[in-house]
């Protein structure tokens, strides 16, 4: 399965990738308010406390995916109650997250549970970074600039691939309404199931 695409996304690894995705993640993180923990998200499931521990183990155990070693998601620890140092823990986690899909070969060959290709293994951690990211930041009242870049691009062809089978399993809701004008990552936000202009 090949997801990469033109324009740039090709020519930055999984890596790069996520080191941008990170610098975007990690102060939305930083800036979430004790007293919000408990609001709703546009992620329905989940509140912002939940989401933030799910994120949290996303990046934890990608790091094990990326090793090629098995990963655990059968509980979702509580991170955030775990200390009040949780943000810290968070941004340490995204750093060691971007460095093991670093390490030569992570994004080769095959990982994970089900033997997918780590390249696309790689990007769904991709994808919860970025789109987590920004329904904490919608759901917190901050901003969240993402644009027409690589890490758009690659995912927009990485869910193009993925809607089908992602949307069967329940991992996506059915693609959300698309606003006049909408951005290149307000278009991916509607094709994994989401309102871009949620809240407004």
């Amino acid at each position: 399965m090949d997801i990469s695409d033109s324009g740039g996304a090709a020519a930055l690894s999984i890596s790069d990738l996520l080191a941008l995705a990170a610098g975007r993640a990690v102060p939305v993180v930083r800036a979430l308010p004790d007293d919000r923990l408990a609001d709703p998200t546009p992620c329905a499931e989940y509140d912002v406390r939940s989401l933030v521990d799910h994120l949290f183990h996303v990046v934890v155990q990608f790091q094990e995916l990326a090793a090629k070693r098995d990963a655990d998601f059968s509980v979702t620890p509580a991170y955030v109650t775990e200390g009040g140092d949780w943000r810290d823990r968070f941004a340490a986690e995204a750093d060691r997250l971007v460095a093991a899909w670093a390490v030569p070969g992570a994004d080769r060959g095959t990982t994970g549970a089900m033997d997918m290709p780590a390249e696309t293994v790689g990007c769904m951690a991709l994808l919860d970074l970025s789109v987590h990211a920004w329904d904490l930041a919608t759901a917190t009242g901050q901003s969240f600039e993402a644009g027409d870049d690589a890490v758009v691009r690659r995912l927009t062809a990485a869910v193009e691939e993925l809607g089908p089978t992602a949307r069967a399993m329940g991992v996506f809701a059915d693609p959300g309404p698309v606003p006049a004008g909408a951005t290149a990552f307000e278009r991916l936000l509607a094709a994994t199931g989401r309102d871009p202009r949620w809240g407004r």
